[in-house]
């Protein structure tokens, strides 16, 4: 038999990667959008805390405020002011009414679970509403401890008259009270007297129920300009 030659093993030929090494710019890429879900969340957080500690926007829906704002206008309202101090009178405040008094001024306030309260404010965020209160802007006339009365179109405070320069020539008041005014609540009336809907009707309003002071008005952008 001859000699057959020695045979030869053939090591497997190592594995080659075909594919390259991501880009600097794939990188990237793909850190954006694992971190975009996180970014969000914090844009949500921080616009969450800025509404409800500092500022909010509100828009105009009624008459109830002419010719100091017309229904579209839009407003910034701050809410630091009144954690330090009550309002005072001639500001222009949002407050919230419990839809339930509005209906009846003698309806007991709704207790909510606190869930309800939650959803309320993720809802307020978007500018939808919550359904258990009503937003409205008004501006103050009387605080605690005062008496206010509207006779002869003539608005009066502990007795006597005021002025009233953001008012336009020919708005009547009517008559009202005299109303005295508990501490820890205020009186706001609207400055379209002959069509607002507000302490004249459905008493003062505790001071805890005030949003936050209405300091400039935003839109439309012709009409920028501090209130």
């Amino acid at each position: 038999m001859a000699d057959r030659p020695p045979e030869t093993v053939e090591e497997p030929a190592a594995f080659e990667d075909d594919s390259a090494p991501p880009s600097p710019e794939e990188k990237k890429h793909h850190s954006f959008w694992r971190e975009l879900p996180v970014l969000i969340v914090i844009a949500f957080a921080i616009a969450l805390i800025i509404k409800t500690f500092l500022l909010q926007a509100f828009y105009i829906p009624s008459a109830s405020m002419e010719p100091t704002l017309l229904i579209g206008d839009r407003v910034l309202v701050e809410k630091v002011s009144y954690r330090f101090g009550a309002p005072d009178r001639g500001d222009v405040v949002v407050f919230e009414k419990d839809l339930a008094i509005l209906a009846d001024p003698n309806a007991p306030g709704e207790d909510k679970p606190f869930y309800e309260d939650i959803g309320d404010a993720f809802r307020s965020l978007f500018g939808f509403p919550t359904g258990s209160s009503q937003d409205f802007i008004k501006r103050v006339i009387a605080v605690g401890g005062d008496t206010i009365e509207g006779s002869g179109n003539t608005v009066i405070v502990n007795g006597t008259p005021i002025e009233e320069p953001y008012l336009p020539e020919g708005i009547t008041t009517g008559d009202f009270g005299p109303v005295d005014v508990p501490h820890g609540q205020i009186f706001v009336m609207g400055d379209n007297r002959s069509n607002s809907d507000d302490s004249r009707n459905f008493g003062p309003v505790e001071e805890d129920k005030v949003v936050g002071r209405a300091f400039v008005l935003i839109w439309p952008p012709a009409d920028i300009g501090g209130l």
